[in-house]
């Protein structure tokens, strides 16, 4: 079971972590819920149906990691996935993004906090490492975080297309990149291993 989630009866996913890998996928989640931020107006609403009518922004993110996470519903001006007028397309993505990001944000802060919540239950178990069980819902979370992650170490690597993560695998130890290319590519199995269990 090392490195990889295996099923466990009643479903769900369990997978063997220890200190050091809790650390780096928790710091790796503490960083993407920094980056996605806190909800509209900086603050949780106690009313439900002002949270449902908050209007997100309109316009995409400057980061190009948060570009990533919440692209352009239409690919952007000149894509073939929306209307050949370039302001057209614009103004369609602009309406599309502003009633739909903030609750995307919020699913992928959902999914960072299920990630570092669990490991912080394995933290506070003490016991150097040990096996984490994740129930489908939780597992559902994760595979999102995990998705979030790669995506954010992807777009920081200039990763595009697999010619690119080919190339990652080719990388001399001396290169400052490594530990990210690491990272990428064990967050990569787990995910992929994560897939396969709620395959089953």
């Amino acid at each position: 079971m090392p490195g990889q989630f295996e099923p466990i009866p009643g479903g769900g996913a369990a997978v063997a972590l220890d200190d050091v890998e809790i650390s780096i996928i928790r710091s790796l989640a503490v960083q993407l819920l920094e980056l996605i931020g806190p909800g509209p107006g900086g603050e949780v609403s106690d009313d439900p149906l002002a949270e449902l009518f908050a209007e997100g922004p309109s316009e995409p993110p400057a980061d190009p990691v948060m570009k990533r996470l919440l692209p352009d519903a239409y690919g952007g001006p000149g894509s073939e996935q929306g209307p050949g007028d370039p302001d057209e397309t614009r103004a369609y993505s602009a309406e599309f993004r502003r009633f739909t990001e903030n609750d995307l944000r919020a699913k992928k802060r959902d999914d960072a906090l299920v990630v570092i919540r669990s490991l912080d239950t394995m933290i506070a178990s003490g016991d150097g490492g040990a096996v984490l069980k994740l129930s489908v819902e939780e597992s559902q979370h994760w595979l999102g975080a995990l998705n979030d992650l790669r995506l954010a170490i992807g777009t920081r690597l200039e990763v595009t297309d697999e010619e690119d993560a080919d190339l990652l695998y080719r990388l001399p130890d001396t290169d400052p990149r490594k530990p990210m290319v690491m990272a990428y590519l064990w967050l990569g199995g787990l995910q992929e291993t994560l897939v396969g269990t709620l395959l089953d």
